[in-house]
């Protein structure tokens, strides 16, 4: 027995036909039509025969341009959001801080150089140790010694460089360099010259001793060192030397070939077997055994030691003026090398700085460059032993114009 109530099935139950309402259709409007004239560029073929399948386009309900539209292509709220990228780098920052570190490092390069070079200069002159000395004058005045010292070199070097076996030291060149806002002016002695080596304390004993007339001026250094030699300059000139400079023959050609040579121009052609010169005349660059021969010819000339504190001067003007550049000081492969082939053998009183050697061969490349004036000593004569002797009154004139930092009107003769 059924107990579902007494009924038939219900069958497919009919949809009531929804109609829509009918939109009239609307004119398309005509190309070049503008916007005044109601022109949406928006406007879809569907909107325009009023006909909607029913399906969505993608148009959210709510957003935009209502239900089946597609969103307008120009709308800003659907363009894409630009990606956060780099900001455009800072020039004038980066220029300022790079030339903070330039400047930094140039600094600290400099200074690295000047404490290392500082610490190879060898202090070793005690000038508080000469007595009597003349008042001081305006212009700095520097005594120039070249010696004969064998220091440092081999069996090898001393034979290529004809310097012979000698022992001990002697002076091979004198000259005054006075450094004055007037003018520079450089001095040569000739170690020929015949003076008096006055009363002094030795070095070393510590004794004193009395004056010795009549005597050349290398004696002195031979007797006593470089003490005794400015006490001697100092005690013939009446002029006060407040530094002193030496240098050996194995130093001597080492700057030289740090510096790749020294260009030179040379008048006359000479040749002198002692020194090992042979020179053409004409415009050169001399290398260091070549430059020592040149400034220690004698032989070759006629006025010996004159001509020879001539050709001192002029090399050592050019050597100076080489070295004295931008083209060495600021380029560490050349700096370098000069520094330690010169400082290395170079002696200098206690209160020489790195400083006053810089002004040293500033002066002397002002002289070369025609800042001042070249000369030997005024000379009056000969005397015993093929000595020189001076012309005091020109002596006295000459001091005093470097003391009171005056131009120097003296002349020499020879």
């Amino acid at each position: 027995m059924n107990d579902w109530p007494n009924s038939q099935p219900e069958g497919a139950r009919r949809m009531r036909h929804v109609q829509r309402p009918q939109v009239p259709p609307q004119q398309q409007p005509q190309y070049g039509q503008g916007q005044d004239q109601g022109y949406n560029p928006n406007f879809t073929q569907q909107q325009a025969s009023g006909y909607d399948s029913g399906y969505s386009s993608g148009q959210v309900y709510g957003q935009g341009g209502g239900r089946g539209t597609v969103p307008p292509q120009h709308d800003p709220r659907y363009a894409p959001q630009p990606q956060p990228g780099r900001p455009a780098p800072d020039w004038r920052r980066r220029i300022k801080v790079g030339s903070i570190v330039l400047v930094v490092g140039v600094l600290a390069w400099g200074v690295g150089t000047y404490a290392w070079a500082s610490s190879q200069m060898r202090n070793e002159v005690d000038l508080a140790r000469v007595i009597e000395r003349p008042a001081a004058g305006d212009c700095t005045t520097y005594l120039i010694v070249g010696s004969d010292s064998r220091e440092g070199m081999s069996a090898e070097e001393k034979k290529k460089l004809h310097t012979g076996s000698a022992e001990g030291k002697r002076t091979d060149s004198m000259m005054i360099l006075a450094a004055c806002s007037s003018g520079n002016t450089m001095v040569s002695l000739p170690r020929d010259s015949w003076v008096t080596i006055p009363s002094f304390v030795g070095s070393e004993s510590g004794k004193k001793y009395g004056a010795r007339g009549g005597s050349k001026l290398n004696a002195a250094y031979a007797m006593d060192g470089p003490e005794l030699l400015v006490r001697t300059v100092e005690f013939n000139t009446g002029l006060r030397i407040d530094h002193y400079a030496e240098i050996g023959f194995a130093g001597f050609a080492n700057i030289v070939d740090a510096l790749g040579g020294v260009d030179l121009n040379i008048e006359k052609g000479f040749k002198d077997k002692k020194s090992g010169a042979d020179f053409q005349a004409g415009e050169q660059t001399l290398n260091g055994e070549q430059a020592l021969a040149f400034v220690r010819t004698r032989y070759a000339f006629a006025e010996s030691d004159l001509a020879r504190t001539k050709n001192q001067q002029k090399f050592l003007s050019a050597l100076a003026n080489q070295a004295a550049t931008p083209g060495t000081i600021i380029n560490p492969f050349k700096l370098y090398p000069t520094l330690g082939a010169g400082l290395d053998t170079l002696i200098v009183d206690k209160d020489m700085s790195l400083l006053d050697l810089g002004k040293m061969f500033f002066a002397m490349k002002g002289i070369s460059g025609g800042d001042g004036k070249s000369m030997n000593i005024p000379i009056s004569g000969s005397a015993p032993q093929g000595s020189l002797k001076w012309d005091m009154p020109k002596v006295k004139q000459l001091v005093s114009q470097i003391q009171n930092d005056e131009p120097v009107t003296v002349t020499s003769d020879r």
